[in-house]
């Protein structure tokens, strides 16, 4: 059998190489770069579909076996990428070398499953913050390190496992002090924490999840995790439920700064969504129940109104006009709290950096009011819970997978009427 660059050519077709613009370097001497078929052996060669030989060249006129060849066609049966087109010619050549597959490509099938069953993808990140108190003349700095892993476990066709492994530092501390030979008290200034774990299942217009994980609010005022179940129905439009229990002690992500009286509390969400192109909007409830949950309702930090629930109401949208303008928003409201009781958010932005898109920028600006009694889960880091105020922020990719952020925010702080100030910059590098 010939491996000619016809055949080859026919593989890129499969693969879906034979639409794409290349830009790889030559893999090949043997091809030069204005040969017909030189972006499609380049984008096989890439893909890992074909290898070539030691010497740097692909011998494009050489008799291969119907081994190497089904090895080929198994590479492309395992891609999942691929339009109704590429399907067929998929088919049609599987069918030809079935024989080959059932004796030996799938063997070869197998393994490369076995390979990709577990993927891995993680960040490290570096992270300022300043948040100033303009009247009572007070200021908090801090800077912190972040290693985040999240791998992804294959269990079967419908079935994942997920996870998320976070390990921070306190450099502003920057201690790691453990046992003392004197009988001190030990110190860890770095934290390993499982974020989230949990087992996820996909089918047609179904999904499950069961663990730990983001509910459907980290888009807006509920940026944590909770343990529990979920379900979700639908495709443009969903419907979205979830129970279980919240943690929110003083080490979870829980932004209320005042009497928390338990470590967790009973959390049930319900939600419709819709999707279509441009717009994005959605409306969501949360009711949160704790024996000793309290809201701050007076300006001395004296008074408490004792309740034992949060019964949050929340819609949100958001809509991209074109490549490099959108806006979105949210309003939420928590119908159990007398004070500071309303949050919501209106924001535009203009384009926005890509991690793998080396160069690319983006800007916004926003006015938030984040009532404290309801935006109880922050997802913003320059208008804080019981804050109001602009914010302004830009970022950018200097390199590919590196992307740097600065933000900055102005306003009031609601609880004192004192005006804030707040700065924020990272950098994260993906892998």
């Amino acid at each position: 059998m010939k491996k000619t660059l016809v055949s080859a050519l026919t593989t890129a077709l499969v693969v879906g190489a034979a639409s794409t613009t290349f830009a790889a370097a030559n893999p090949f001497s043997d091809v030069p770069a204005d040969h017909w078929a030189y972006d499609a052996v380049s984008q096989l060669a890439a893909d890992g579909v074909i290898e070539g030989y030691g010497d740097t060249t692909f011998r494009g006129n050489q008799n291969i076996t119907r081994y190497e060849m089904a090895q080929m066609i198994a590479k492309a049966m395992a891609k999942t990428d691929v339009s109704a087109a590429d399907k067929a010619l998929i088919d049609k050549l599987a069918a030809e070398f079935s024989d080959e597959l059932n004796n030996l490509g799938v063997r070869v099938s197998n393994l490369e499953r076995n390979a990709d069953m577990v993927k891995w993808n993680g960040k490290a990140e570096y992270t300022y913050y300043s948040h100033r108190d303009k009247d009572a003349n007070t200021k908090t700095n801090d800077d912190q390190l972040l290693f985040r892993l999240e791998p992804s476990a294959e269990v079967n066709s419908h079935w994942h496992v997920n996870a998320r492994l976070d390990a921070s530092t306190d450099l502003a501390k920057d201690r790691d002090d453990v046992h003392s030979e004197h009988g001190k008290d030990s110190y860890q200034d770095t934290d390993v924490t499982l974020k989230r774990v949990w087992a996820q299942g996909n089918y047609d217009n179904f999904q499950v999840k069961l663990g730990k994980f983001a509910q459907i609010d980290s888009d807006s005022i509920f940026d944590t995790s909770f343990s529990g179940a979920e379900v979700q129905f639908g495709n443009k439009v969903t419907f979205t439920a979830g129970a279980g229990r919240q943690n929110m002690d003083n080490d979870s992500d829980f932004t209320q700064k005042f009497k928390v009286g338990e470590k967790t509390a009973n959390y049930q969400y319900a939600g419709l969504g819709y999707g279509d192109g441009k717009f994005v909007g959605g409306v969501d409830y949360h009711h949160l129940n704790s024996d000793t949950f309290q809201y701050r309702v007076d300006t001395k930090a004296e008074k408490y109104q004792n309740e034992d629930n949060a019964n949050i109401w929340l819609a949100k949208a958001a809509y991209r006009f074109d490549k490099t303008n959108a806006l979105n928003g949210f309003y939420a409201n928590n119908t159990s709290a007398d004070d500071f009781d309303k949050a919501w958010s209106a924001q535009y932005s203009y384009k926005g950096a890509e991690a793998e898109n080396k160069g690319t920028w983006g800007a916004w600006a926003a006015y938030r009011y984040l009532g404290q009694n309801t935006d109880l889960f922050s997802t913003f880091d320059v208008i804080l819970a019981g804050q109001k105020g602009w914010e302004v922020g830009t970022n950018y990719a200097p390199f590919k997978n590196v992307v740097a952020t600065l933000r900055y925010g102005n306003g009031k702080d609601l609880l004192t009427d004192n005006k804030i100030e707040n700065l924020f910059g990272r950098i994260e590098m993906f892998f």
